[in-house]
């Protein structure tokens, strides 16, 4: 289990790595309240954007965007309106994101990133 939450931790550091050189700015990372946590919460010109990353090692158990299914998604927008009341944030534009990272441990690792999922 130490093994998977240091992979996560990888991932989202990688993700906010990526997302920062494409100009977005990280308002917060692993946001939680009673309905879960978000990844990563960023600012793209006016839209505020929630992230959700998924990190894998290999596609052994598939592509890490398979992990995001409906269910999830839901939850992910439940949890954006959640934040932006808690947070009294004005946004004139939401956006739900995914970043999907590929990271073996004798390579570099490999991201894409998925705008407007939901």
């Amino acid at each position: 289990m130490a093994h998977n939450a240091e992979l996560g931790r990888r991932g989202e550091q990688l993700a906010v790595d990526h997302l920062e050189a494409r100009g977005m700015h990280v308002v917060a990372r692993n946001w939680r309240c009673r309905l879960g946590e978000i990844d990563i919460i960023a600012r793209d010109g006016r839209d505020t954007v929630f992230i959700e990353v998924k990190t894998r090692t290999s596609h052994d158990y598939g592509h890490p965007f398979e992990a995001i299914t409906p269910l999830k998604l839901a939850r992910l927008r439940r949890l954006a309106i959640a934040w932006c009341e808690a947070t009294d944030a004005a946004a004139s534009r939401i956006r739900i994101d995914a970043v999907a990272v590929l990271a073996p441990a004798e390579a570099p690792a490999l991201i894409e990133h998925l705008e407007g999922i939901s």
